[in-house]
């Protein structure tokens, strides 16, 4: 069984390709799209580089540290390679959020410096693994990537931007209780047995398939709803 419903066959590309977690870094993409269209007025090229910030630390950083402890997608990109896209991509993307700051206001140094916290606290499990939980996952991949969009564009934070982080927090969690089970099936699970009985007296076999099944396409409707609502608030602030 594959490790993500997303994951290619490994080696050569294909296991770059798995290694963005395309779905998910589209989700959370969405995020900083959500949080740039609530601000009063949105500069379009901001908008641009605030993703590929996003797209450099979340999309290529996070995921390259995180295959780098334990081999989760199970990629045969050397370790090496994979230390050079995380620190690489964190450095690109801490260099776009400078050059903004150096350009807006100053004060946007302080969530640069947040979000490469973040993506090493989180994904290396630093403090023994503090900032590796449901909540700092909700914090880091949900509420910070709505905040940031929005003080960059907005240079303040307004109640606004604050309600949307909540929804974009309890949005990821319902992503993590999700995705939680799916992965341990999907990753560590190596036998499934038993039935289930229906109450007209039919059983149905309990299978790997059957157990992630719901949740797995729970996890699909939800990455395309999350996406559809940026690409709707994009084009109503066209």
């Amino acid at each position: 069984m594959r490790p993500a419903f997303y994951a290619l066959r490994p080696g050569g590309g294909r296991d770059y390709v798995s290694l963005l977690h395309v779905p998910y870094t589209l989700w959370h993409l969405s995020y900083v799209a959500i949080g740039a269209c609530l601000a009063p007025v949105v500069d379009w090229s901001l908008l641009g580089w605030t993703l590929a910030a996003f797209a450099l630390a979340l999309g290529v950083a996070a995921h390259a540290l995180d295959e780098l402890r334990g081999r989760p997608l199970g990629t045969r990109i050397p370790s090496w390679a994979l230390g050079g896209l995380a620190m690489g991509s964190l450095t690109a993307a801490s260099a776009i959020g400078i050059a903004v700051a150096v350009d807006t206001t100053l004060w946007l140094l302080a969530f640069v410096a947040a979000g490469a916290f973040l993506v090493l606290a989180y994904n290396l499990e630093l403090a023994g693994g503090l900032f590796h939980t449901d909540l700092w996952f909700g914090l880091a991949w949900g509420g910070f990537p709505v905040l940031t969009a929005y003080f960059a564009q907005a240079e303040r934070l307004r109640w606004e931007a604050l309600l949307a982080a909540a929804f974009a927090v309890l949005l990821s969690l319902a992503q993590r209780r999700l995705s939680t089970p799916v992965r341990l099936v999907r990753r560590r699970v190596t036998e499934v047995s038993g039935t289930i009985e229906l109450s007209d007296g039919t059983r149905e076999p309990v299978t790997a398939a059957l157990l992630i099944a719901a949740p797995e396409r729970a996890l699909q409707a939800l990455t395309a709803a999350t996406v559809a609502l940026a690409a709707t608030l994009i084009v109503l602030r066209l």
